[in-house]
């Protein structure tokens, strides 16, 4: 399921570029926005009343501070990121921003803080493993990481990418976990394993590879860097996959606190009915992954 930009959103950002653009650039800007997703991974099909918190005195967030832009310090040595803001976001919703806390420590230190009672969610990419499951309970996840294919702009692939990807020389990230799935999901490419991905993706701009397959999110800011030099694009998918990539993010709370992990998914679930979470995704993902 995928969401549209808020004509809200689209409607600032138009404005804000009408001084320097000219009428014809300025339709070709609106009309490029409004062709753009970006996706929702809640179901929004549920139907769920709003939970009381009456009874908490407050709710800590815990977090690091190393895992951009999710989570990082701002300039002026602040706690901010994507994670910081859906926080935000989640107390308002709940109407318990007064009592919500949210706090950075070592990833290392997150769990043992959670069970013995430091704090009460979890929100940086941990990972749903049986091993985390069966120390935490979990939200249902707000984000998913996507495989992509970048190609250069002269050679993109054209659907059905299964078809175009057949006999091509495709760079992978050695022994990773995208190399798997380009196997299972596209068994006729012709792999070919690098040992980084800066390795791989220096091919592919040297055209000694037809495509790089790998992390969406990540491949999203390598397209806009200088290092990319504007020389490639997204070429079909986005793909995901449980099985090779993860059930994606979500919040981690106490095990017996799944009152808690239900509060957040009703706050989660408002905040995407209203489009924020669109606005949010857009302001720390400028590039889409999907």
């Amino acid at each position: 399921m995928r969401e549209n930009f808020s004509l809200r959103l689209l409607l600032v950002l138009v404005l804000a570029l009408a001084p320097v653009l000219g009428t014809g650039q300025l339709r070709s800007v609106a009309a490029e926005m409004e062709t753009v997703s970006i996706p929702n991974f809640f179901d929004q099909r549920q139907r769920m009343t709003k939970p009381q918190l009456d009874g908490r005195q407050r709710i800590r967030f815990l977090t690091t501070t190393d895992y951009p832009p999710f989570n990082f310090l701002d300039p002026r040595g602040r706690l901010a990121g994507f994670h910081v803001d859906l926080v935000r976001a989640i107390c308002e919703e709940l109407d318990v921003l007064s009592r919500c806390q949210i706090e950075a420590m070592a990833f290392k230190d997150l769990v043992p803080a959670v069970k013995r009672g430091d704090g009460d969610a979890i929100v940086v990419g941990l990972a749903m493993t049986p091993t985390t499951r069966q120390e935490l309970a979990f939200t249902e996840p707000y984000f998913r990481y996507p495989a992509r294919f970048v190609t250069r702009k002269d050679h993109q692939f054209q659907e059905p990418v299964a078809e175009a990807t057949a006999g091509k020389s495709i760079g992978v990230e050695e022994g990773g976990a995208h190399a798997a799935m380009l196997g299972a999901f596209f068994p006729s490419a012709a792999p070919r394993p690098f040992a980084t991905r800066r390795d791989a993706l220096e091919a592919l701009k040297n055209g000694e590879i037809d495509a790089f397959f790998g992390d969406g999110v990540g491949l999203s800011f390598w397209l806009e860097s200088d290092s990319a030099a504007d020389c490639c694009v997204f070429s079909g998918g986005p793909y995901l996959s449980d099985r090779f990539l993860g059930e994606g993010l979500a919040i981690a709370v106490a095990p017996n606190d799944r009152a808690l992990a239900r509060s957040i998914d009703y706050a989660i679930g408002r905040i995407v009915e209203k489009k924020g979470f669109s606005e949010l995704l857009l302001r720390y993902f400028p590039v889409s992954a999907f």
